[in-house]
């Protein structure tokens, strides 16, 4: 069938049914051009096995519209190799629901790009473990908005390095809420620039 799906319109591909998708050999899907791929739903996108969504090279991930994305389950989601998820645009990223980043393993989350983790809102925020978040660079964890950083646990905020804790924006600190300051270890405290410290208020303290 690989000659046939490779020759298929862009309004062919649209019209293929979801159980036509699931029958698709790996070699269909690695035939398949990225504008095919582009034309995919995110029902037809949830019918392919993870053998056809390992198959996906970089340049057909990135051609995964951001609705399509969202139909990813985590066992497809699981077969993404950090190069393929530091190649996601920030579009595709933010489209990604705070189950699909939960189901990110602490290598996936780790390759996140700083331009990527700016994206993340804080129900994504919320959804990542206490290992991924010790993953994350110091830039990773300036990047985070300042609205997304509510979404931080209190377990996430323990588990920052020093350095992680030093990364943190004068406006990521004024933005923490009472909880979360109050979850940060003496050594984390001990870290914080006093930049850092001057933007904490009463209520803060």
């Amino acid at each position: 069938m690989t000659s046939i799906i490779s020759s298929l319109t862009v309004n062919q591909i649209k019209s293929l049914t979801t159980t036509t998708i699931a029958s698709l050999t790996t070699s269909d899907v690695a035939a398949m051009s990225t504008t095919q791929v582009k034309a995919l739903s995110s029902s037809q996108i949830a019918a392919l096995g993870t053998d056809d969504i390992a198959t996906l090279t970089t340049d057909q991930i990135s051609a995964v519209s951001a609705s399509a994305i969202k139909g990813l389950n985590l066992s497809q989601l699981a077969v993404l190799d950090s190069t393929k998820i530091e190649i996601l645009s920030t579009e595709q990223v933010a489209a990604l629901s705070a189950a699909q980043i939960g189901g990110f393993g602490s290598s996936q989350a780790g390759a996140l790009t700083s331009s990527q983790v700016r994206v993340l809102n804080s129900a994504q925020i919320g959804a990542l473990s206490t290992a991924d978040i010790a993953g994350f660079s110091t830039a990773d964890i300036a990047a985070i908005s300042t609205a997304a950083l509510a979404g931080l646990s209190t377990a996430n905020v323990a588990v920052l390095s020093s350095d992680q804790a030093a990364a943190l924006t004068t406006a990521q600190v004024a933005a923490l809420k009472t909880t979360q300051l109050h979850a940060l270890t003496s050594t984390q405290v001990g870290a914080l620039t006093t930049a850092q410290v001057s933007t904490l208020n009463a209520t803060q303290v």
